[in-house]
């Protein structure tokens, strides 16, 4: 499969999600894929309870892909995420407000299905914009975890 190939089929993956077509991602995951979220390893049940969820709360959904690259199996994208908050989410009742997150994906395909997945995914400008953090200038994880500049200056 060659580069442009690898990259055409990452971005079917982006239309899926779009369209709020999880089945659309899944059919192109290896039944072995392996996911990793800022480092941490998620199983595939486990990833999609999380994309349901997040269309769920967020049924707009808009992933624009503002990079992508590929080498060898490889390829990484990086996305900025579009939403309004519809439903709940890290416990905030919906609030109807427009809400953006920004992500990195990489991917490593065997073939023409992905074998592995990771993802990093800065997700204070979200939390910020539904009142859950204070607007600090730093960035949160996918779990939760906040980085501000002085606390990584401290680290």
């Amino acid at each position: 499969m060659s580069l442009a190939e690898r990259k055409a089929l990452c971005l079917e993956m982006v239309a899926a999600w779009n369209r709020g077509d999880l089945a659309g991602i899944v059919e192109h995951w290896a039944p072995d894929i392996v996911h990793y979220s800022e480092d941490r390893e998620v199983s595939s049940t486990a990833m999609i309870k999380l994309m349901e969820e997040g269309l769920k709360a967020f049924p707009d959904l808009r992933l624009e892909v503002k990079s992508i690259m590929a080498e060898e199996d490889r390829v990484a994208l990086r996305i900025t995420v579009t939403a309004t908050h519809r439903g709940e989410f890290f416990g905030v009742a919906p609030t109807g407000r427009p809400v953006s997150w920004h992500l990195v994906e990489e991917l490593r395909f065997a073939g023409t299905k992905v074998v592995e997945h990771w993802d990093v995914i800065n997700m204070r400008p979200l939390l910020v914009r539904l009142g859950k953090l204070p607007d600090t200038g730093g960035t949160v994880s996918a779990t939760g975890e906040e980085r501000t500049p002085v606390a990584e200056a401290r680290a």
